[in-house]
């Protein structure tokens, strides 16, 4: 299912991220910080668009079927899954 953060809660995510790799041993931060979490955020979006696209094409995937399988049954949830790590595997990204 697509996952939609506001801006706040984008931008508390990306200092939750940053400060947990920061405190990782082997990292070292180098260079501005406000750009750190910028490039954070920017990753955050990115992976929520491409989630919405997926949604999307899983929906049109699952509307497609001969037999109409309702939106909230346990077959539903089975098949969105399965037809979404399709998706991602087809994108090379699971």
């Amino acid at each position: 299912m697509a996952l939609f953060l506001s801006d706040e809660k984008q931008m508390h995510l990306s200092h939750v991220i940053l400060d947990s790799v920061k405190n990782l041993p082997q990292v070292s931060l180098v260079g501005d910080q406000a750009k750190a979490l910028r490039e954070i955020k920017l990753v955050l979006a990115d992976h929520m668009r491409l989630e919405v696209e997926l949604d999307k094409e899983v929906r049109r995937r699952l509307e497609s079927y001969s037999r109409p399988v309702p939106e909230g049954s346990q077959e539903w949830d089975v098949l969105y899954q399965k037809t979404f790590e399709e998706a991602l595997r087809k994108r090379k990204l699971g």
